[in-house]
């Protein structure tokens, strides 16, 4: 099947010389073809996710327009404007296959808003509820190597597209011949025709004031004298963060030359993600070269965003999602009540895997903690509801461990702008009291107890990867673990049975363990990875850690 499927393809005009040049590459490689035609990439609540290539198992135009040809026939039943609004980030190929789903949304008589310039993740989910999009569609593939590409759906609301609606895409997707199944008319027609449109100036400056309207002390930045240094990570981030910084009045910003234009090679972090150590290199180099207060870095869609702090000797130190998502919380809510800005009944989110330290936190303030799934469309879900109930108000902040925030309901996805926004604030100010983020972060754990959050990921690559990940949670289920690391388990949490959380069903493992540790076993939804969280609570962070170390190596021989 997968053979005739590749001589299908070799034998169409693919209309890009590097995918006909791929197949005719690996002509007679059987295990090669298999891999590119075995299987179609899967389209889900994170839309496509794959390596770039040849094949129904990578991305490239007609797999693209296959899943837009899907969209479209959604969108055909909703009604409403009969819009989508469409972003792409720095990715190989981003721009390519924005302007081919425009062209079959175009083509199916579906109005198009693009982005004239690539743009983050906010911007998108800002953008599909500005013109009251049916749906929204970005380009990315987040923070994955530069092999990748993707495609994420976002439905009306501007969050990622809910489970039914995507569920509905597929079985459209199924129905869509990958070569030969999709509408399709070009960009410039699309154009003259009046189908295709570009995002305004004024849909963008409303992108700007809303998230400038969620300072916590207006005006103060400007005055602090921070000293910044900023990466895009080759990506997205850099007209947004850098407008934004303008706007606060921060100044003196460094910009890591090698990495601020877009570039979809990413070659001085092949894994462009802020969580990881080699991305933030170069920054923290300059840094230290420049003295700077702060060194901040968004990924390629500009979600997420990291930091490195100055220390009081001079060195720098990463801050964990964990612990900026707590830092953020914290000064959110004491600015706010100390300036009156303080809804009644005030609400922040949280995914069940980032740290409970934020309980303790939000507690503290009298602020309601929500818990949701891993995915921030869940914290939009929770924004969603305080609206359709009249209350949007009193969201005052949502947070993920994966480095993603968002402080406001303008959008409903992660948004590194605002992240940056109120991180350099939330600087400025201790900064302005005689303090810093590292005295303030300190003084937390003070108050609260020393937690630690690690997380451990296991890759399983291959065809069968997926199919081992399934079998390592099915063995967790039927056999479970009495003990970790020598300390008992007295409860397990498992998210498949929503009658007992409260919450949709979900593939994730909750062990709490007789000291107060716990262990979160959760297979990633984009890639084949299984990610284990630990948070442990020591009397020193040396504590804490010797702790997660033996909880690691109990669940290691698990996953090889």
């Amino acid at each position: 099947m997968y053979q005739d499927d590749y001589k299908k393809w070799l034998d169409a005009d693919l209309l890009d010389c590097d995918l006909k040049t791929e197949l005719l590459n690996i002509a007679g490689d059987d295990e090669a073809i298999k891999e590119r035609f075995a299987v179609s990439l899967q389209f889900g609540t994170a839309g496509l996710r794959g390596t770039l290539g040849a094949g129904t198992n990578r991305m490239n135009i007609w797999v693209v327009r296959q899943a837009t040809q899907g969209i479209a026939n959604w969108v055909k039943t909703q009604g409403g404007t009969q819009t989508v609004a469409i972003s792409y980030d720095s990715r190989l190929k981003g721009s390519t296959f924005a302007k081919d789903a425009a062209g079959v949304l175009a083509a199916n008589g579906i109005k198009v808003r693009i982005y004239d310039e690539l743009m983050p993740v906010p911007a998108l989910s800002f953008a599909t509820r500005y013109y009251n999009c049916n749906a929204g569609i970005m380009v990315t593939a987040s923070h994955n190597p530069a092999k990748y590409n993707g495609y994420k759906a976002y439905g009306p609301d501007g969050c990622q597209m809910t489970d039914d609606a995507a569920a509905i895409v597929y079985d459209e997707i199924l129905k869509t011949d990958v070569l030969t199944g999709a509408k399709y008319m070009s960009f410039a027609e699309g154009v003259e025709k009046g189908l295709i449109r570009f995002v305004g100036d004024d849909c963008k400056e409303a992108l700007y004031e809303a998230i400038e309207a969620r300072q916590v002390r207006p005006g103060l930045a400007k005055d602090a004298g921070l000293k910044l240094v900023y990466s895009p990570l080759n990506g997205t981030g850099l007209v947004p963060v850098t407008r934004i910084l303008k706007d606060l009045g921060i100044t003196d910003v460094t910009i890591v030359p090698e990495q601020e234009y877009p570039n979809g090679y990413f070659t001085t972090c092949p894994y462009p993600n802020p969580e990881i150590f080699e991305a933030l290199k170069k920054g923290l180099e300059l840094a230290k070269e420049v003295g700077a207060d702060l060194m901040l870095a968004t990924d390629p869609d500009a979600d997420r965003v990291g930091i490195a702090m100055k220390c009081p000797d001079g060195s720098y130190e990463l801050v964990s999602g964990n612990e900026m998502g707590v830092l953020l919380l914290d000064y959110i809510c004491a600015g706010r009540i100390e300036k009156g800005t303080m809804p009644k009944n005030p609400v922040a989110v949280k995914s069940i895997v980032s740290t409970p330290l934020a309980d303790k936190v939000a507690e503290h303030y009298g602020v309601e903690l929500r818990h949701t799934l891993t995915g921030f469309k869940w914290i939009g879900d929770q924004i969603a509801q305080l609206e359709a109930a009249g209350e949007v108000d009193r969201f005052i902040f949502g947070f993920e461990e994966s480095y993603g925030y968002l402080a406001g309901p303008y959008v409903r996805d992660k948004d590194a702008v605002i992240g940056s926004m109120l991180i350099c604030e939330m600087a400025a100010y201790y900064r302005s009291i005689g303090s810093s983020i590292k005295q303030r972060l300190e003084e937390i754990y003070t108050e609260y107890g020393r937690y630690l959050n690690k997380v451990d990921s296991f890759e399983f690559g291959g065809l069968s990867g997926m199919e081992k990940m399934a079998g390592i949670m099915k063995g967790l289920r039927t056999n479970p673990p009495a003990e970790f690391g020598g300390r008992k388990v007295i409860k397990v949490t498992d998210y498949t049975k929503p009658e007992e959380t409260g919450l949709p069903s979900a593939n994730v493992l909750i062990y709490d363990l007789e000291d107060g540790a716990t262990v979160v076993v959760r297979p990633s939804g984009t890639e084949p990875k299984i990610k284990a969280y630990y948070t442990t609570l020591g009397k020193s962070l040396e504590e804490a850690q010797a702790e997660k170390d033996e909880l690691a190596a109990s669940l290691k021989p698990i996953f090889s």
